[in-house]
């Protein structure tokens, strides 16, 4: 699996201690508190059912404080596959108690002994084969690919029963276990790079030791990477090669943008890392060669050359290293630039794909407020902060960060693509069109909009047709807006006013009032919503002609109602606002 960082989950202040204790041999971690009952946490929750859900659907490692019978309980609906679930265990308050759960074939028992080894405990590893041989053979460590996984269970229960094997290549995984390795055993497990036939007395691990290096030499062909596959496939066949084999597909940084990379790292299901042109120059040289692909395959491996071919379009070259391929430690992956909605600013209210983007982004690019909203997320990353009113400036500092292969998460409020930062981010990529910043993969995660908030806050002034106008003149002249505002009351649009007032604007939201008191009743109601899902969170009601601007300011976002919004008064002297659907003559 993706190597994900462990959630550790505790439900009270007691068990802190012998978290901190744990996240010392796992600095990765995060820790996740439920609210109320924990401080000085990472992450704080208050659904434990439904974070610890959310985390297990995100194959996030789950490390829980609390009782077996709860952590199966709550995860037992989703458990289907357990070839792909994560490792999941329960730790006693104490520390005295270190059980796995789930994720055998992903590492659980391995990180049990990590976990119970700086609590001085022994861990409650009950897997047989695990216990009697110190090893899963359908867990193989990283760097190794089981090619048959469906003949170890048979395999494993063959030496639990007596039966002996043995070791044809070399991985010291295997050697130094307990296994009963003799030399005329009937019983094998091979670890080769070769493309082997497996069979239920023949267990086959391949070594992630085969480097793909590409470059392209045709800059003007624009094929979808059939090219490109064939040729691989035809070089591993040639070879005799097994693509379980592959490590990684490697190329100039230069290329980051060639399609048929992520063609052939999809075929093959492995990840492509880039070394910087220099890097691949000095093992050209060292090698005399003046193919990029030989010389990225070489820097990747640094092993043996086995084969290069070239097309019209493509060179490749292949070579095996000496020993597993670290793809963590091995060139940079392609870049990856997220712009990212926290919403209002409430952690319920980011949806599930903005949290993943926060749990694994390197870099965090923004407002100095906005990154505050996400503080839980930022522990060890880089944070890279800026006045409000640098856009462009951030953006390019978020591409510049993406194409040196970082995972940049650029944070906006509400939703990122209204008056946010994914406007600002393209509009750069498209005025400046850098080309080292074409290969980055670019992704916009949608949050909860001011107006959506507001507008659930209140009811359902939004419920028919709607328009938004930011106030701000800074970006464009206030004849503009003015336009817009006595359009849009014309037409009897709700309208949702953003940016309505600051400390350099403070007279707008005053004339965009008497611009729509020419269009709209005086009894138009209005939603005035603050700070929404933060602190001094206040939500109001009140007609047009009673708008006081001054209560406004950059946190505030002003619904004004349709010529049809109405008003219910509630039980508790609170207010309804609703737009109907349907326009009664």
């Amino acid at each position: 699996m993706t190597h994900i960082a462990p959630a550790i989950i505790v439900l009270g202040n007691n068990s802190i201690p012998v978290a901190r204790k744990i996240i010392s041999v796992l600095p990765e971690a995060q820790l996740y508190g439920l609210a109320d009952r924990t401080s000085d946490v990472d992450v704080s929750f208050t659904e434990f059912g439904a974070t610890l859900r959310e985390l297990f659907a995100n194959g996030t490692p789950i490390i829980g404080f609390c009782a077996t019978g709860i952590l199966i309980r709550t995860l037992a609906p989703l458990l289907a596959n357990k070839r792909q679930e994560p490792p999941v265990l329960a730790v006693a308050e104490d520390g005295s108690a270190v059980v796995p759960l789930l994720g055998g074939l992903n590492g659980v028992n391995n990180l049990a002994r990590q976990i119970a080894s700086v609590l001085s405990v022994i861990p409650a590893i009950t897997t047989t084969g695990d216990i009697r041989f110190g090893i899963a053979l359908e867990d193989p460590p990283v760097g190794y690919r089981l090619s048959n996984p469906e003949y170890a269970k048979g395999f494993m229960s063959d030496l639990l029963a007596g039966h002996t094997m043995r070791l044809e290549g070399n991985a010291a995984w295997l050697r130094n276990s307990s296994l009963p390795i003799v030399q005329d055993a009937q019983r094998v497990i091979e670890v080769t790079e070769k493309a082997v036939f497996s069979t239920l007395n023949h267990l086959v691990y391949h070594p992630a030791t085969v480097a793909i290096g590409i470059t392209p030499l045709n800059s003007s062909f624009r094929g979808e990477g059939s090219e490109l596959i064939t040729l691989v496939q035809q070089m591993l066949t040639d070879a005799e090669l097994a693509p379980a084999a592959v490590a990684g597909v490697f190329a100039s940084i230069s290329d980051t943008a060639e399609p048929g990379l992520e063609a052939i790292a999809n075929y093959l299901n492995v990840p492509i890392r880039f070394f910087t042109r220099d890097a691949i120059t000095q093992v050209m040289s060292q090698h005399q060669t003046a193919d990029v692909a030989v010389g990225a395959a070489l820097a990747a491996s640094a092993g043996e050359l086995i084969g290069q071919r070239q097309t019209a379009n493509f060179s490749c070259a292949i070579a095996i290293a000496p020993l597993p391929i670290d793809i963590n430690t091995t060139g940079t992956p392609r870049g990856r630039l997220a712009i990212i909605g926290t919403g209002p600013g409430r952690s319920d209210w980011m949806s599930p794909e903005v949290k993943e983007i926060l749990r694994n982004a390197t870099d965090f690019v923004g407002y100095s407020t906005y990154l505050d909203l996400v503080s839980a997320f930022t522990k060890g990353k880089h944070l890279h902060e800026s006045d409000n009113r640098e856009e462009i400036a951030r953006a390019k500092v978020a591409l510049d960060l993406a194409a040196q292969g970082r995972f940049v998460a650029v944070i906006s409020s509400g939703d990122p693509g209204i008056y946010a930062m994914a406007a600002a981010v393209f509009e750069v990529l498209d005025k400046q069109a850098k080309p080292e910043w074409q290969g980055i993969e670019i992704q916009v995660a949608p949050g909860i909009s001011a107006m959506q908030a507001a507008a659930a806050k209140m009811g359902a002034p939004l419920g028919h047709d709607f328009c938004v106008i930011s106030l701000s003149d800074i970006l464009k002249p206030w004849s503009i807006i003015e336009q817009r505002i006595s359009a849009a009351a014309e037409a009897d649009f709700v309208i949702a006013f953003y940016n309505p007032v600051s400390k350099q604007r403070t007279w707008q939201l005053a004339e965009a009032q008497n611009i729509l008191l020419r269009h709209r009743s005086p009894d138009t109601p209005v939603v005035v919503a603050r700070n929404l899902g933060r602190e001094a969170e206040s939500t109001i009601v009140c007609t047009l002609e009673n708008l006081v601007p001054e209560h406004a300011d950059m946190r505030t976002v002003i619904l004004v109602g349709s010529s049809k919004t109405r008003m219910i008064q509630k039980r508790d002297g609170g207010i309804w606002v609703y737009t109907p659907r349907r326009y009664d003559n």
